[in-house]
């Protein structure tokens, strides 16, 4: 492609100076030129998501050699500066030189001759004294210096060490800069039949496939710029997924088999049965073979509610929800693709109550809206657009549809809640304030998750770290709703 870097500049104005989303924005920019090569696409990628991941960092530097803030420079120039200044400092294939040449010609081109010389001068500038550039001081303004160096807004670090230290909060941002590789679950290969195949596909292509530690059917793809056109996906051989959202579906305990009390939930997957009563009440109840039921409040685009119908498949069934048409045609759009019989999809507001569906459900998934700070390292941008305020709207919301969703849980059933977001008034708080307010108890989830995972899940709750574990940042929390009290068994022979 000969206007590489003039894609990368539309994209960083439709993200920083518009407000879309960087992760559309770079997708839709993709697609339309899926002619060009491999290569080239890959270089539009790593210089827009880059250039966003860099953001603070790159302006910092900006305003030390520039004599106009960044702030105060026209929208078009300060992202060419932006996107120059990425290429010279964090990539070494690109020759200092050419990034400057090119700067001036694309000003030019874009109507800002006049200016051509300030971009040449602030880049030769820059590129001459890089090794001069002065950063906070790592001790006595450590906040602020790491702030700057991994380009996270300070008020986000502060928050961070507050609640997890600052070691935690230190691995966390060296993580979210690390490459992410695009993490996929294989799809129906019960028997092993699918894997080597696709696994030769994909060598074929160039791809690396690499099976990811935690779970046996994910795999970590790396050299790939677009999944949509990988061997395999339109058949329905995987599904874009990470690790994080799969573990919250294997935690409800769905799919393990076996035999259950009417009413009691899924099986309990090996664990203790405290909550099965005295022996005079276990003989009142009747115990058969139910269809689970299983309920996705907050869908789109349906990657739990696809690997819970998997998982169920012969023994139960997925509704699956979101609020909007556009969001539900996500789902039915994987469902059609993935080749899934077993969920219904539905357009519902999981604010509003379901009469219908009260004590209905066997499993209900509440992976509810947040505010992503745990998928930062793959939506660049995030860190960008979320404030205080917003942290605390979302966490009114989350209780929200909490008071109203839980209903739908039969007495003894499970409810997963679930964010992909490192924030504790989002995540831990919102379950101690659940818990206080609703009939559900925290259960352990560690007979449910891979073996360096199961003491962190004993507690019930689990939040991930990018940087610590080998995931998105994302937590999650196992609740199981208390039993109403038992029939009278007097009739019972003594």
């Amino acid at each position: 492609m000969d206007n590489t870097r003039e894609l990368v500049l539309d994209v960083l104005l439709e993200v920083l100076e518009k407000g879309a989303y960087s992760h559309q924005v770079i997708r839709d920019v993709l697609d339309k030129y899926n002619y060009s090569e491999g290569r080239d696409k890959a270089l539009v990628k790593r210089m827009a998501e880059g250039t966003l991941e860099r953001l603070i960092q790159i302006d910092y530097i900006l305003n030390q050699f520039s004599k106009v803030p960044v702030a105060r420079m026209k929208p078009l120039i300060r992202n060419l500066l932006r996107m120059s200044v990425y290429q010279m400092l964090f990539m070494d294939s690109i020759p200092e030189r050419a990034v400057c040449n090119e700067a001036v010609k694309l000003a030019g081109k874009r109507g800002f001759r006049g200016l051509s010389g300030f971009v040449n001068g602030v880049l030769r500038n820059i590129a001459r004294k890089k090794q001069e550039i002065v950063y906070p001081d790592k001790e006595q303004e450590p906040e602020q210096y790491m702030s700057i160096r991994y380009s996270m807004p300070r008020w986000l670090v502060e928050m961070w060490i507050l609640a997890y230290g600052r070691e935690t909060t230190l691995k966390m941002l060296e993580g979210l800069l690390k490459e992410h590789p695009v993490t996929v679950r294989l799809c129906g290969d019960t028997e092993g039949k699918r894997k080597d195949k696709w696994l030769r596909w994909l060598e074929q292509e160039n791809v690396e496939a690499k099976q990811h530690p935690y779970l046996p059917d994910a795999f970590q793809l790396y050299h790939t710029e677009g999944v949509r056109n990988l061997p395999g996906f339109e058949e329905g051989y995987f599904a874009v997924q990470d690790v994080s959202s799969m573990l919250a579906v294997e935690i409800s305990g769905a799919g393990r088999g076996g035999r259950r009390e009417e009413g009691d939930g899924p099986d309990r997957g090996g664990l203790p049965e405290e909550t099965s009563g005295s022996s005079a009440e276990s003989l009142c109840r009747k115990t058969e073979d139910v269809e689970i039921l299983a309920l996705d409040v907050c869908a789109s685009p349906g990657g739990k509610s696809l690997y819970m119908a998997e998982k169920l498949k012969g023994t139960g069934k997925v509704i699956s929800r979101d609020l909007t048409e556009y969001k539900v045609s996500l789902i039915r759009n994987n469902i059609e693709r993935m080749g899934c019989q077993n969920i219904d999809v539905q357009v519902y507001d999981a604010g509003i109550l379901d009469e219908g569906m009260v004590e209905k459900a066997d499993i209900v998934l509440a992976d509810l809206p947040c505010s992503g700070l745990g998928v930062m390292g793959k939506k660049r941008d995030i860190k960008y657009k979320v404030t205080k305020e917003s942290l605390k709207e979302l966490a009114i919301l989350q209780r929200k549809i909490l008071d109203v969703v839980w209903q739908y849980v039969k007495p003894g059933g499970v409810l997963v809640y679930s964010t992909c977001t490192v924030n504790p008034g989002e995540n831990q708080e919102i379950v101690e304030w659940f818990t206080k307010n609703h009939p559900f108890d925290v259960e352990d989830m560690s007979p449910y998750l891979p073996e360096v995972l199961k003491e962190e899940g004993k507690v019930g709750c689990l939040q991930l770290f990018p940087g610590i574990h080998e995931t998105d940042g994302f937590f999650m929390a196992r609740l199981r709703r208390r039993k109403k009290q038992q029939a009278d068994c007097r009739s019972l022979p003594e």
